[in-house]
């Protein structure tokens, strides 16, 4: 990315993409500040995808998986075991396999479109769909809380056993902020920065390859093999991050359904 603070001779100024370039006009109508967008395209694309695959995948089922149903049922035991098993634990977990399933390959495909040339968007780069995701999950885990302890849950979430009665007028408070204000807001704000940055690493070095390609110095022209070179690294590692997130999504969503569900022994 070094190259890109190189000195233009010819021309003109570098002039970066923002986060405005990121907000493509609506489909319907064509070309309308407001309407049906891309990414509203993208996110219904995503649960056809979803759903077509583990359809196909769980058609025939055989003794003997084939190559699509030891797909599927791979992708399934990973929500199941690594997560859902090992996070909430117990007889309880089973009944969340299909939250978290859900979420983990609804974000995964929304991510992955960043990565997919042509579509290279990843829907969750947009705040609002982080919100809504987060939304959602904020809302079960306080409903299934409730729940399993009545409106003893909210003392249970915010007063901390053994902590001294006059410490508590301090630590309640921040227990408050803490698990009811802050942690709704960092789950969202967590995968829908990692996304906008990444995407946004990636349009910054394109824009600066076709800069330098354009320039008529032939230093400047050979720096945008450098860009280049830093360009596919940081896409490689932008694709890493975009699964990352999924996962990481859906392995928070497992523990507050588990401190939900086990808040008389936290």
């Amino acid at each position: 990315m070094i190259a890109l603070a190189l000195p233009a001779q010819d021309s003109g100024s570098f002039t970066p993409p923002g986060i405005d370039e990121m907000h493509l006009p609506a489909i319907l109508p064509w070309g309308a500040h407001d309407g049906f967008s891309k990414q509203m395209l993208l996110v219904i694309l995503s649960v056809v995808i979803i759903a077509t695959f583990f359809i196909l995948a769980a058609r025939k089922q055989q003794l003997v998986p084939g190559k699509l149903q030891f797909a599927g049922e791979m992708a399934y035991g990973f929500v199941r075991n690594s997560i859902a098993k090992d996070i909430i634990g117990g007889k309880d977990f089973i009944k969340y396999v299909p939250l978290l399933f859900s979420l983990f390959f609804f974000i995964l495909v929304n991510n992955i479109y960043g990565a997919i040339p042509v579509i290279q968007l990843p829907s969750f780069s947009h705040v609002g769909g982080a919100y809504v995701m987060a939304g959602i999950v904020y809302f079960t885990w306080i409903i299934i809380g409730i729940k399993k302890n009545g409106l003893k849950y909210f003392k249970l979430a915010t007063v901390p056993s053994g902590v001294p009665w006059y410490i508590l007028p301090i630590v309640v408070p921040i227990e408050i902020i803490s698990n009811f204000l802050v942690r709704p807001v960092t789950h969202s704000l967590r995968l829908f920065a990692t996304m906008l940055a990444g995407h946004l690493i990636v349009m910054l070095a394109g824009s600066g390859i076709e800069f330098l390609v354009m320039q008529e110095n032939v230093l400047l022209k050979g720096a945008s093999v450098l860009v280049l070179v830093g360009a596919i690294a940081m896409y490689m590692l932008e694709a890493l991050i975009m699964a990352l997130q999924a996962y990481v999504f859906t392995l928070l969503t497992a523990i507050y359904i588990e401190g939900a569900l086990h808040a008389d022994s936290h």
